[in-house]
C-alpha cells in the first residue's frame, strides 16, 4: 500500500470532489432522475414497485454523473447526454438485479435485495424491462454511434458475469482472469458512460478516446477497492456483509493473490470458506489474516493506484479546466476509500 504520506496526500486531493462534482451536475441529473422515474413506469405494478425499490435505494450514480460531466467539460452539448446518462443507470440496476439472483445475495445497498422480497424471477424480468428502457433510451437521443457504443458495453458485461460464473470457487483461477472478469463487468460501462458523454458534449475523436480511457480506468479502480472493502468495509458501508464475496465464491484478486503465496495450510482455509454461505465470522478473521500476511489487501489497492494514475494522464492529454481538474480529484477520492 502507499506510505501514510502518499495516501493523506492522495486523500487530500479526493477531498470534497465528491460533493463538488454532485454541485457541478446538479441541474443535469436533476433532469437524469426525472427521466429515470419516469422510465421506471409500467401498467403491471410490480414493475415500478420493484424498479423503484432498486433505483430509490441510494448510490451516488457516479456513472450517469460521469456522462453528465463529461459533456459539461466539452459543452457543446445538444441534451442528449440526459439520455445515455438514464440509460447508463438502468444498465447499471439491470446487471444489479441479475447479479444478485446468481449471487443469491440477501442485501443490495443495505437493504434486502429485491429478490428477497419479489422473487428471482421476478428480478431478472424487471431486469430486462430496465435494459428495454435503456435502449430505447438510447435511440431516442438519435445518435447510432452513441447507441452504438452502449449496445457494445451491453454484450461486453454480458459475457463478463457468463465468465465470471465460469470462475467461481476455480482455485486456478488467474489474475489476468480476474482482469478479464472486472474489465468486462465494471469498467466497460465506466468507459461507455464518460465516452458517450462526451460525445453528447461534441468532443473530437481524441476528446472521445480521452474519456473513455479515463472511465475504462477509473472503473478498473473501482472495482479493485470495492473487492478490498469486502475484506476492509462494514455492513453499514457496503451494504453487505464482510467476506460475502468470498462466501458468494468469488475470485477476487486479493483471493488470488493470497492463493498465489500462501502454504499449504492457509490454502485449505481459504479454499473451506470459498463459495460457503454459512462460514462463521471467526474463519472469515482467519482468512483476512491471511491476506494482511501475505500483502493481498494492500498490493490490490497499489494496482488501483496504477489505474488512477493512468486515469488521470488521459484527462491531461486534454486542455486545463476546472471540470477536468475535478475529473481526476474524483478517481482519486475512489481509490482513497480504501485507506
Amino acid at each position: 500500500m502507499a506510505s501514510s504520506s502518499a495516501a493523506a496526500t492522495q486523500q487530500a486531493a479526493g477531498a470534497g470532489a465528491l460533493d463538488r462534482l454532485l454541485t457541478v451536475t446538479h441541474d443535469g441529473m436533476e433532469r437524469v432522475n426525472a427521466l429515470i422515474l419516469k422510465r421506471a413506469e409500467s401498467h403491471v405494478d410490480m414493475v415500478p414497485k420493484l424498479a423503484r425499490y432498486l433505483i430509490e435505494a441510494g448510490g451516488k450514480r457516479l456513472r450517469p454523473m460521469l456522462t453528465v460531466a463529461a459533456a459539461q467539460l466539452f459543452g457543446r452539448g445538444t441534451g442528449a447526454e440526459i439520455n445515455y446518462a438514464a440509460a447508463v443507470e438502468f444498465m447499471h440496476n439491470a446487471t444489479l438485479l441479475h447479479d444478485d439472483v446468481v449471487d443469491e445475495s440477501d442485501l443490495r445497498r443495505g437493504r434486502p435485495a429485491a429478490r428477497m422480497i419479489w422473487g428471482n424471477q421476478a428480478s431478472v424480468l424487471v431486469g430486462d424491462f430496465l435494459l428495454g428502457q435503456a435502449f430505447m433510451m438510447m435511440v431516442e437521443a438519435g445518435d447510432i454511434n452513441a447507441l452504438g457504443v452502449l449496445s457494445k458495453a451491453a454484450t461486453i458485461i454480458a459475457e463478463g458475469e457468463v465468465f465470471q460464473l465460469a470462475k467461481a470457487r476455480d482455485l486456478e483461477t488467474t489474475a489476468e482472469d480476474y482482469g478479464q472478469v472486472i474489465h468486462a463487468k465494471t469498467a466497460t460501462l465506466f468507459a461507455a458512460a464518460a465516452e458517450v458523454g462526451a460525445m453528447a458534449g461534441g468532443a473530437d475523436a481524441a476528446g472521445r478516446e480521452a474519456l473513455r480511457v479515463y472511465g475504462e480506468e477509473l472503473g478498473l479502480a473501482f472495482q479493485l477497492v470495492d473487492d478490498v472493502l469486502d475484506y476492509r468495509g462494514e455492513a453499514g458501508t457496503l451494504g453487505k456483509n464482510t467476506g460475502d464475496d468470498l462466501r458468494e465464491g468469488k475470485m477476487t484478486l486479493p483471493v488470488i493473490l493470497a492463493l498465489a503465496d500462501a502454504n499449504p495450510a492457509e490454502r485449505e482455509i481459504i479454499a473451506a470458506a470459498l463459495g460457503k454461505d454459512e462460514t462463521p465470522d471467526g474463519v472469515m478473521a482467519q482468512v483476512v489474516a491471511i491476506f494482511n500476511r501475505h500483502r493481498s489487501l494492500d498490493r490490490t489497492v497499489e494496482q488501483a493506484d496504477a489505474h488512477v494514475r493512468k486515469a488521470r494522464a488521459a484527462l491531461e492529454t486534454l486542455p486545463a479546466s476546472e471540470m477536468r481538474t475535478l475529473l481526476s480529484d474524483i478517481a482519486d477520492f475512489y481509490v482513497g476509500r480504501a485507506y
